[in-house]
């Protein structure tokens, strides 16, 4: 048994939304007093680092509204109910990018931001992309723009702070540490 467990005592269900959940759990502490945790469901996501070719990552820049403003990224997406995150990342890498690949390999998961959120991210890599000659639709409400970019770009945009997630940022130190 884990000394620094907190024992769910109750759990009121706030908000049921499209992509999360939230939910606010009253816990016993691991010293027997008791306190509130406000907690975000998420049904998984998945992300993509892939590289052309001459060696460049693909990245999209979208509008992100907890941020107010556009970040550039790696391809990525929601986990759909019952889909396998390999399958999740074939289809992101084609929706946002106009790339395929059947070459997925898989790096590794984490959760994204675990004092808040059960976000479990399931990161993949391929350097085997092909450019489709017609590109997926993207979701209704999402709009992005394409980046191929090598790795003295990708610093210049860390500086300037147009890639701030974490999952990017884990994708770049990959890189730089295993290619």
């Amino acid at each position: 048994m884990d000394q620094l467990e907190e024992k769910t005592i109750n759990t009121k269900h706030i908000y049921k939304g499209a992509i999360i959940d939230v939910t606010v759990d009253d816990v016993q502490l691991p010293n027997g007093e008791q306190s509130k945790r406000e907690l975000v469901k998420h049904p998984g996501a998945v992300a993509v680092i892939a590289l052309t070719d001459d060696n460049k990552l693909l990245m999209v820049k979208q509008y992100r509204k907890p941020m107010e403003s556009s970040s550039i990224e790696i391809p990525a997406g929601k986990l759909e109910e019952g889909e396998e995150p390999i399958l999740t990342a074939r289809r992101e890498l084609e929706e946002e990018t106009g790339y395929t690949t059947d070459q997925l390999h898989y790096i590794t998961s984490f959760y994204s931001s675990p004092g808040f959120s059960d976000e479990y991210l399931h990161l993949y890599w391929t350097d085997q992309v092909t450019k489709l000659e017609i590109r997926p639709d993207l979701d209704e409400d999402e709009f992005v723009e394409l980046y191929e970019a090598d790795i003295a770009q990708i610093d210049e945009w860390i500086k300037k702070k147009e890639i701030q997630d974490l999952k990017t940022l884990f994708a770049v130190q990959y890189l730089k540490l295993n290619k």
